[in-house]
């Protein structure tokens, strides 16, 4: 089956990690490839309201034996805008993706991270569209690493994913350790790691005498590690692939019922 791949990123159209995945998901149909101009890291699913957009159309490649074509495009915006211009550019051809890809990211989305990624935001878009998505990091921010880790377990991942996608409205947020094949311990389905960053800013003085701050921060764990369903920022440390799966309705149940009960308006 030939299928009809959306690729976006959010480290920019040059990331090596996206030219990665593009190399790696051909095998499963054509890509159209639309990422953004410039790094946008950190933007979730921010989106471009008051500026113009400037889609550019780059290097297209022809279908190459069983491996599929791509279409290469950048825009001067966020993922998520990323996400919303190409999708309805399948929908101006009366078609829509059958998959959306979002990575490789440069550094680990896993805990709190998920909240503000614009790898994740570009698939939680794709999500909101009812399109099967999967958004893929490693836990590196080298600019050129070694992703033969990915190389030798993506497959196995995908073809679970094929069999039995996620149900509509939700995204998989897959994150890789940064070692070596061998030294992988395995595969684990995991949840959204609990934990934050504290101390986040840096002050400094400009050379005018300003002052200005620079956000860094300290990760603080909040797991327990006491639990049945393991926090994927936990095992990534210990050297496992998580996969967590996000949905885009980020209602509490729990507390809608337990609120409603306590909380009585009429």
């Amino acid at each position: 089956m030939t299928r009809e791949i959306l690729a976006i990123n959010d480290d920019s159209i040059l990331a090596s990690g996206l030219m990665h995945l593009v190399t790696l998901f051909r095998r499963y149909g054509d890509i159209t490839v639309l990422a953004p101009r410039t790094p946008q890291s950190a933007k979730s699913s921010s989106l471009t309201m008051e500026t113009p957009l400037h889609l550019n159309h780059l290097q297209d490649l022809a279908p190459d034996g069983e491996l599929g074509g791509v279409r290469c495009y950048s825009l001067d915006g966020t993922p998520c805008d990323c996400a919303k211009m190409g999708i309805n550019m399948f929908i101006e051809e009366g078609r829509m993706p059958d998959l959306v890809i979002s990575g490789i990211n440069h550094g680990s989305n896993a805990s709190a991270a998920a909240l503000y990624s614009g790898t994740l935001g570009a698939v939680m878009e794709a999500a909101l569209y009812g399109i099967p998505a999967i958004g893929l990091s490693i836990d590196t921010h080298d600019p050129h690493p070694d992703f033969s880790v990915v190389d030798a377990y993506f497959g196995e991942i995908m073809e679970r994913f094929f069999e039995n996608p996620p149900k509509p409205g939700t995204y998989i947020n897959v994150n890789f350790p940064d070692l070596p094949p061998d030294k992988v311990r395995g595969i684990r389905m995991a949840r959204q790691g609990r934990g934050r960053w504290h101390k986040e800013f840096v002050k400094e003085t400009d050379p005018r005498g300003r002052e200005i701050y620079w956000m860094v921060g300290e990760f603080l764990n909040l797991a327990s590690g006491d639990d049945d369903i393991a926090d994927d920022h936990i095992l990534l440390r210990e050297g496992y692939i998580t996969i967590a799966p996000h949905t885009v309705d980020t209602t509490s149940y729990s507390e809608l019922d337990r609120l409603s009960g306590l909380w009585d308006f009429e």
